[in-house]
């Protein structure tokens, strides 16, 4: 694989669209990221969560222990 860039300007310009591709890598990072804390932020209160399905199903396994 061959780079044909001369320099790291040229590099991030990516010939005129590197407004869009740095933009994109970007917005799906902190997108990435913010999905990860709302999981984790989930996590952390479960029964706020749950649908009722599946909170009576665990009511119920908890009653038969």
């Amino acid at each position: 694989m061959v780079m044909q860039w001369s320099s790291w300007s040229q590099f991030f310009s990516m010939g005129g669209y590197g407004l869009y591709v740095w933009g994109s890598y970007g917005v799906t990072f902190f997108l990435l990221g913010a999905e990860v804390i709302m999981l984790l932020k989930r996590r952390k209160l479960p029964g706020k969560h749950t649908p009722p399905t599946v909170a009576k199903a665990r009511d119920l396994e908890l009653e038969t222990q």
